[in-house]
């Protein structure tokens, strides 16, 4: 059973380190051998949840992923283990790998276009890693493109700096490999994305942009996109969305301009951070209803995401931590 939030996992006994820790330090004033691995655990937690959630696109597997690796902690002789830290995150990733080569069958019967699930980083901007590297919505959608063992090496060396050797270790192939793995997915990603904008230069292509979209002004909209604009509408099946991706500057303008009057008469929006970016929640009635971020170089908005599954959305909207503000 997955926790709402990372970090906010209300569970107690021996099936979460957080319980663990606390039941044995109140019955024990020293430390119990589970008590230490407990506290071994929590201390990088946050890293591992880091590495399978960028492996996956997805929280709630993250979440998942994580849970395994203490269930596995917990029954592992401890005394053989000379860096815990190191052998967490073997494990974490070796696990995030079988996830991903399921998920990508499971993927291919999705309803409609699939985008990572949210998370709020606004407490934690490299969501556990030494750089705040593959964790954006747009990134994260590029590296679904990578195989799982190319992505997981990619992940641990842009994201979280380890070195070939360790990598080469956990992935159980050679050094040489190893910089190949992530080279390859240096390549990918520099050939399906081009260099992003700043922070400043973001938001104010999303203001614009929301602006623009509220009102339906196509040609406003056609001069914020990039030529080879897509627009992504994720709702699972569940929701009124786009079954298809949206290509093209002019399309993407007429389609956006066309929606305009269904979607936001009555529609609230709050500027919130998904992902390290700045993004909208739209609501209706006081229900989120969508997620709306972007992705943009110096040619335009290359990517609109629109997170409307209820089953990634609504725990997004959950974990949210901070004040927010409207537009």
């Amino acid at each position: 059973m997955r926790s709402e939030h990372p970090e906010r996992a209300e569970a107690t006994g021996s099936d979460h380190p957080e319980g663990a820790a606390e039941a044995t330090h109140s019955e024990h004033p020293e430390k119990s051998p589970l008590d230490e691995a407990a506290a071994a655990f929590v201390g990088v937690r946050r890293q591992l949840f880091g590495i399978a959630y960028r492996m996956l696109g997805s929280a709630a597997e993250a979440e998942d992923v994580v849970q395994d690796a203490w269930l596995r902690w917990q029954s592992t002789d401890r005394t053989v283990v000379l860096d815990p830290p190191a052998y967490l995150a073997t494990v974490t990733t070796r696990l995030a790998i079988n996830v991903a080569q399921s998920a990508r069958v499971r993927r291919e019967t999705y309803v409609g276009p699939w985008l990572p699930e949210p998370v709020d980083t606004s407490l934690d901007p490299q969501l556990g890693a030494e750089r705040g590297e593959a964790v954006e919505l747009a990134v994260l959608l590029l590296l679904e493109k990578l195989t799982p063992t190319e992505r997981a090496a990619y992940v641990l060396r842009e994201a979280f700096d380890y070195p070939y050797e360790q990598i080469a270790a956990i992935l159980e192939t050679g050094q040489a490999n190893a910089r190949q793995l992530v080279s390859r997915g240096r390549r990918r990603l520099a050939a399906e994305r081009r260099e992003p904008v700043d922070a400043g230069e973001h938001r104010r292509l999303l203001e614009v942009f929301l602006a623009a979209a509220q009102t339906g002004d196509l040609a406003a909209l056609e001069e914020l996109f990039a030529e080879d604009v897509v627009s992504y509408s994720d709702g699972g099946g569940v929701r009124g969305a786009s079954r298809i991706p949206v290509l093209g500057s002019v399309r993407v303008a007429k389609y956006l301009a066309a929606f305009a009057p269904r979607f936001w008469p009555g529609a609230g929006t709050e500027w919130v951070e998904a992902n390290g970016c700045p993004a909208v929640l739209v609501s209706h009635e006081g229900r989120a209803v969508a997620l709306l971020a972007v992705d943009a170089s110096a040619q335009g908005i290359e990517r609109i995401m629109w997170v409307m599954n209820p089953a990634k959305l609504d725990p997004y909207v959950q974990s949210l931590s901070g004040p927010r503000g409207t537009p």
